[in-house]
């Protein structure tokens, strides 16, 4: 077992060793999100499983806080109504439950955000297609070659695995990396 336990330890710093290649995306992000709430913008995020609970994640940094006290700023994440979720999942298809919400609350001020950790959730494609027909400015946070998912963002960070639960870690690292930047900006206004 420890030997396992090695072998993903391992994995995972060489995998963030790599990822220090995406800091410039990560700056163009966090400055994509740091203009759209300068200019009244809110947030919107999803994804499946472990990328659910990574969007979650990024909401709860932004109406919250990450490092230092400052104000709230807006956004939601789309994965948590089940009574929204079950409603569109049932009467139109689960491949919809993102684009149905994004259609309804997105705005071209906005910025959509999908994660999925191999680009090809179809729900998360939708989603970001969407966002784009409404104007909104969609990022991604995938894996591997970024699927059809990368097709319909404007911006991504695409991290070089096919390893889900390395994928998902370095989401974890990118998302503070860019919310550190959101959350600098908005103490210091």
């Amino acid at each position: 077992m420890a030997d396992g336990s090695r072998r993903a330890l391992d994995e995972h710093l060489e995998l963030a060793d790599e990822i220090g290649g995406l800091l410039p995306k990560v700056d163009e992000l966090a400055q994509i999100l740091i203009a759209a709430y300068g200019a009244g913008g809110r947030v919107y995020t999803f994804g499946n499983g472990g990328s659910a609970a990574d969007a979650q994640h990024f909401v709860g940094e932004l109406v919250g806080r990450y490092l230092r006290e400052r104000r709230p700023l807006a956004a939601s994440a789309l994965s948590v109504d089940p009574s929204v979720l079950t409603c569109i999942g049932n009467d139109y298809s689960f491949d919809d439950v993102f684009a149905r919400q994004v259609r309804a609350l997105a705005r071209p001020a906005d910025v959509v955000i999908g994660y999925t950790t191999s680009g090809r959730s179809e729900n998360v494609v939708r989603g970001l297609a969407a966002a784009r027909e409404v104007g909104a400015t969609t990022l991604l946070f995938t894996g591997g070659d970024g699927g059809q998912a990368v097709e319909h963002a404007d911006h991504a960070l695409v991290v070089p695995s096919t390893k889900t639960a390395r994928i998902q870690e370095m989401h974890l690292l990118l998302t503070h990396l860019v919310i550190d930047q959101v959350d600098e900006w908005a103490a210091s206004t």
